[in-house]
């Protein structure tokens, strides 16, 4: 792999894809691409772009992201993470590309009671859901030896609004902090994510459906508490709540557990545990503050 092109590259899980792509000296050129050099939503744009970057590999970090948004308008999100997604892959099919598409836990109902395979049936709940397992089809369909679908969730890093973050500073100015805890998932480190993509990139694995998530799982009222521990504070103060205390427009999983068993094949280890993640990110999540 020589050219590696980045789409999405200004948001949360871009930068850290760029920032972990800086730090190795083996890394190839990296492309990076915002909204507005490439706009999924507009399918001409995007292959001329790559007609004239001609990337060996297009990691795609762009999408419509606003869960809540997309119940009201499911027309919109579909055009970036359905259509759009349809339009890139196309656009990999015409330039030889390698294709490595992010999606989500999201394309699970939440139903299951042990962590969903990577060829577990996708049953979505939300709009949100359904734009991105669109998404997913388009990528398998059109790419069938260079397509990767690689699901992440509970993503949290720097310079990106996530609920670790959101913690950190509900801490400084609540004395309690309610929390759920009747929904379980894997927090995952952006950089975590971001070394995993670039194994999967530089690599021979099949193609096919992969899951970016860590080790473990954790409701968001353990990863709450887990927040103010290392903050120092008393994790006492963060008190647990059914998801009925904050309805919001959007159904969400109860459960979107991931399994891992895929990256055997691809020869590379899964993402270390939730907690190992968090206590190594810390310093770049705090700053500063100790």
């Amino acid at each position: 792999m020589n050219r590696l092109l980045v789409t999405g590259a200004s948001g949360m899980l871009g930068t850290a894809l760029l920032a972990e792509a800086a730090r190795d000296p083996a890394s190839p050129d990296v492309l990076a691409y915002g909204r507005d050099g490439l706009d999924l939503r507009y399918p001409d744009g995007v292959r001329e772009v790559l007609r004239q970057e001609k990337p060996d590999v297009v990691v795609n970090c762009a999408a419509w992201t606003a869960v809540d948004d997309a119940e009201t308008r499911e027309i919109d999100a579909l055009a970036v993470n359905g259509n759009g997604v349809r339009g890139l892959a196309l656009a990999c099919a015409e330039v030889g590309a390698r294709l490595l598409h992010l999606s989500t836990d999201y394309v699970f109902d939440g139903t299951a009671r042990a962590p969903y395979a990577e060829d577990a049936p996708a049953r979505p709940v939300n709009a949100y859901g359904r734009s991105k397992l669109a998404g997913e089809r388009a990528v398998l369909e059109l790419l069938p030896k260079d397509g990767y679908v690689v699901r992440s969730a509970w993503l949290y890093g720097a310079g990106g609004r996530n609920f670790v973050q959101t913690m950190i500073a509900l801490e400084r100015v609540r004395e309690t902090v309610d929390v759920v805890d009747d929904q379980h998932g894997q927090p995952t480190w952006t950089a975590d994510l971001a070394a995993q993509l670039l194994l999967l990139a530089r690599g021979d694995a099949p193609p096919g459906v992969y899951h970016g998530t860590s080790s473990g799982q954790a409701t968001w009222y353990e990863l709450a508490r887990e927040v103010f521990t290392l903050l120092g504070a008393d994790p006492g103060r963060v008190r647990p709540v059914d998801g009925s205390a904050f309805p919001r427009p959007a159904a969400r999983p109860a459960y979107s557990v991931l399994g891992h068993g895929r990256w055997a094949a691809a020869g590379v280890p899964p993402i270390r545990d939730w907690r190992e993640a968090l206590h190594a990110a810390w310093p770049s999540l705090v700053g500063g503050r100790a």
